[in-house]
């Protein structure tokens, strides 16, 4: 599937194609979900031959779920905890140091308005965004189309259906910002070799 074709336009996704890329991924997420976590260098290898993953550090809790995997683009440092589920039928890209909660979801897919069409499985797909050093909380929910600039932090069991800005603490249904991080807000910790 060539997602850019596929992106803000309306298609149907009950071809073979798309069929036989999603079973591909259901395989590969169930070959991952039901690998023993100890296996840890396993559990790696299925998950970055998956996703399109910058680099070696990141860590993704089992179980998780997608729709492709190759629409993810995930880059150094990312975390994400247990039933992450992002449905990439348009492409999900993730920056760096960026941590999920438990129960995050990502949704890149809508469907059409008018009834007729979406009995006839009309649909269209519009890619999220996620910048670097964002964290998102448990439960939070991000619908198509959403980008989120660096920094910002987004509360746990907020749905975001629209942009956030930068450096930003923004929560709630609808999501809405409240305040923006600060100086302020840094803590006041001596670092030590001692843990």
């Amino acid at each position: 599937m060539d997602n850019k074709n596929v992106t803000n336009q309306f298609y149907r996704e009950s071809g073979k194609e798309l069929f036989e890329k999603r079973l591909h991924a259901k395989m590969q997420v169930k070959k991952f979900n039901d690998t023993e976590p100890k296996s840890f260098k396993e559990r790696q290898l299925i998950i970055k031959n998956l996703l399109k993953a910058k680099s070696n550090r990141f860590f993704i809790e089992a179980p998780f779920y997608c729709d492709y995997g190759f629409n993810i683009s995930i880059d150094d440092n990312f975390f994400a905890n247990y039933n992450c589920t992002l449905l990439d039928s348009a492409p999900i890209t993730i920056g760096k140091n960026v941590l999920f909660g438990p129960h995050v979801s990502l949704f890149t897919s809508t469907h059409a308005i008018h009834p007729e069409d979406r009995a006839k499985g009309w649909q269209c797909s519009k890619s999220i965004t996620i910048a670097d050093n964002v964290w998102l909380g448990g439960h939070v929910i991000v619908n198509p189309g959403i980008n989120i600039g660096e920094n910002s932090i987004i509360g746990s069991g907020s749905v975001v259906t629209k942009d956030i800005p930068a450096n930003v603490i923004a929560a709630g249904n609808p999501c809405k910002i409240i305040r923006n991080i600060t100086e302020a807000d840094r803590l006041e910790i001596k670092e030590s070799n001692n843990f």
